[in-house]
């Protein structure tokens, strides 16, 4: 989650007193508060996802399906692309609606394929479809596995180059879903979806959302 660049921000230098460095991750926004630099001023689209719903851990059937889905489409492609047609995406997977999806037909798939407002992409978009009937069947469901792999931060990532691709938990957690049926869902892919939802908080130090910033941390 750093390809993505908005607004004009105030770039923080941070002073990293575990390695000694100088930091230029966080950034002040149009409000005053710290955020990751990603989120730029925080007052767009970007911003907003950044303050109310990356790394805001949540198992609603909603929203873990849209994490999996916007995921599904990120593959080999970058986070701008996927982010800037997010509510294409809500529009055209019906509010990311699980069983509606899941209840799809080719017909519908055919008909995605040819909307430009979207990734039109036959793969992922069946995948998308295959996803959510798999999500309406599986067991352990997705929150229930997703549960199982919480990890609670005490000390935030000092900087963007701190933050892995994929962990041996996202490997594991990747295994499991494909042996589920999911489908797009690599170490890389589940690592994001695990951001994504809050079951790791990846916000670097002096982000307001990190888990060692002052009032995140009273608050725990």
């Amino acid at each position: 989650m750093t390809d993505t660049k908005g607004g004009a921000p105030t770039a923080v230098r941070q002073k990293d007193g575990d390695a000694g460095r100088m930091s230029m991750d966080v950034t002040i926004g149009h409000d005053g508060k710290p955020r990751c630099a990603w989120a730029g001023a925080g007052d767009n689209g970007l911003g907003r996802y950044h303050d109310e719903v990356w790394g805001i851990r949540t198992y609603d059937e909603s929203a873990l399906f849209e994490a999996l889905t916007l995921g599904v489409f990120e593959a080999g492609l970058s986070w701008s692309i996927v982010f800037g047609k997010r509510e294409a995406f809500r529009k055209a997977f019906r509010g990311f609606d699980v069983a509606k999806v899941a209840a799809m037909t080719a017909r519908d798939v055919d008909r995605l394929v040819q909307d430009t407002s979207i990734i039109r992409n036959r793969a992922k978009i069946q995948a998308t479809v295959d996803n959510a009937r798999t999500m309406m069947s599986a067991s352990p469901s997705l929150a229930a596995l997703a549960k199982s792999y919480e990890i609670t931060r005490k000390r935030a990532p000092r900087s963007v180059a701190e933050l892995p691709a994929s962990t041996p938990q996202a490997e594991e957690f990747a295994k499991q879903l494909k042996l589920q049926g999911y489908r797009f869902v690599g170490p890389t892919s589940v690592y994001a979806f695990m951001q994504n939802i809050g079951v790791i908080n990846d916000h670097i130090h002096g982000c307001f959302r990190a888990t060692d910033y002052p009032a995140t941390a009273s608050s725990r």
